[in-house]
């Protein structure tokens, strides 16, 4: 994508939505840039922080009808706004069907509509072999990215695909900042088991993935970085050691509650399934799980370096070579969670 382009981000208020737009302010290949959220006061904080640099406006991509004026002259789609919580989704079910199911069809229309060249699908590690709502919502939304493509091949519409996220330390809800204000106020921190293990990547991670598979795509595909793997247990003891003195705490003082798993929660996450290893390809960075039903897609997919994936390897967090909890904290001071010089 050489030429100057125009692109749209949904969900800019949220974590990986804004990393993007701090990311596409650096790069000069992108013209115009408009966000889109149903966030009035995140909008008017954005508005504030980028001083007329890019454009904002006020959308939900429940409403397929407002997205296609919103993607009128578009060329890139980066969609990431999404109910992301589980319980809350477990909870209303329906809600999450609103927005990570029907919501990903508008957008995936409101593209169709205006010819847009590239859209580009923010998923999640819980899509692998769900068990909750959240997890089956991304995953249908993963398989709407690849119809789409199947369709766009028939109406020269455009690239499809989708990015599958690890969890994402200090986005919005997840256990770092819980972590972080439970240590502030002296503790307890809670665990839901010592055993849990997760695939974690920073913001800076994300930003990447979504870039790079961005200029990488060819249709209908799902990235999935290489991440890294630890034991919750151990990030709260990295975060206890390093963040108790800042907050005139003894690490020693700050106790720790396991509160048992909640409904739906694995002990461990997957990057991809035992079928989708039959038909990934292994890139220096990524996974490249390739559609389900090549020929409805007519892509030859060809990439530099690209390898055959190990068949049947699915990738489990706990059978991953732990980050330590040295490593651990190298890892949270190099992506900017924690100060130089913490323990």
């Amino acid at each position: 994508m050489t030429q100057k382009k125009t692109i749209v981000v949904s969900g800019c208020c949220g974590t990986i939505g804004h990393a993007l737009l701090q990311s596409l302010a650096t790069l000069p290949q992108y013209t115009e840039v408009l966000g889109i959220d149903n966030n009035e006061s995140g909008l008017f904080s954005l508005e504030q922080e980028f001083r007329g640099k890019f454009r904002f406006a006020f959308g939900d991509i429940r409403d397929g009808q407002r997205l296609k004026v919103l993607f009128e002259g578009a060329d890139v789609v980066l969609h990431t706004a999404a109910l992301k919580h589980v319980p809350s989704c477990e909870l209303a079910p329906s809600e999450a069907i609103k927005t990570n199911i029907l919501g990903v069809s508008n957008v995936i229309e409101a593209a169709r509509n205006a010819r847009v060249e590239r859209v580009l699908f923010t998923s999640s590690d819980k899509a692998v072999n769900p068990t909750n709502v959240m997890g089956t919502s991304k995953l249908m939304g993963e398989r709407l990215m690849s119809a789409a493509q199947a369709s766009a091949r028939r109406h020269e519409t455009g690239i499809f695909f989708s990015t599958r996220f690890g969890n994402v330390l200090g986005s919005h809800g997840s256990v770092f900042p819980l972590f972080q204000q439970q240590i502030a106020k002296g503790g307890p921190v809670t665990l839901t088991d010592p055993d849990m293990t997760r695939f974690v990547m920073s913001t800076r991670d994300a930003v990447s993935l979504v870039l790079e598979s961005l200029e990488l795509a060819q249709g209908g595909e799902v990235f999935v970085s290489k991440m890294r793997a630890l034991r919750i247990a151990d990030l709260a003891a990295v975060m206890i050691d390093c963040l108790a003195p800042r907050y005139g705490l003894r690490p020693e003082d700050i106790a720790v509650n396991v509160i048992g798993s909640k409904p739906g929660e694995k002990l461990y996450e997957e990057l991809l399934t035992e079928e989708e290893s039959h038909r990934s390809l292994q890139l220096a960075n990524f996974y490249v799980i390739l559609p389900a039903f090549l020929d409805l897609y007519g892509v030859e997919y060809t990439y530099e370096t690209a390898q055959p994936h190990e068949k049947g390897q699915i990738y489990r967090s706990h059978e991953q070579s732990l980050l330590s909890q040295e490593e651990i904290a190298a890892y949270l001071r190099e992506s900017g969670l924690l100060p130089d010089g913490g323990a």
